[in-house]
């Protein structure tokens, strides 16, 4: 990531820059990214989403997203697309409005799925506006 060309929210080819990138630079990033493996378990997660969603990386490393850090997104709209996009061998980038609702006030917020068949990591982006 350079400050010529900063990575944002709606950038292309999101899932292959974000594997290319740092944890340092994953937290420059203004917006949460949340990367997991295949079987849903939380690898990575940036400084803003941790700030954001009040879940310090302690809470959130190592535990299965759908499951324990985020059951809110455990449904048709957000795991299962996932799910989906895994047995079909097909790549997923999706933009969706959401509404949180673990552990805080409800928040909109927009959520980009993303997937890409071979990848090691899939990732959850949460765009909190302003």
């Amino acid at each position: 990531m350079t400050a010529l060309n900063p990575l944002t929210f709606h950038a292309a080819d999101m899932a292959a820059r974000l594997a290319g990138l740092s944890p340092a630079e994953l937290d420059r990033l203004d917006f949460g990214v949340i990367g997991f493996d295949a079987d849903t378990v939380v690898t990575q997660y940036n400084v803003y989403e941790s700030h954001a969603a009040g879940l310090s990386p302690e809470r959130v490393m190592g535990h299965p997203l759908f499951a324990v850090v985020a059951p809110c997104m455990n449904n048709f709209l957000v795991a299962q697309r996932f799910e989906d996009a895994q047995a079909n061998a097909e790549p997923l980038d999706a933009t969706i409005d959401y509404v949180l609702t673990l552990r805080m006030r409800p928040v909109k917020v927009a959520l980009r799925l993303l997937a890409e068949p071979g990848h090691i990591f899939r990732y959850v982006l949460v765009y909190r506006p302003s």
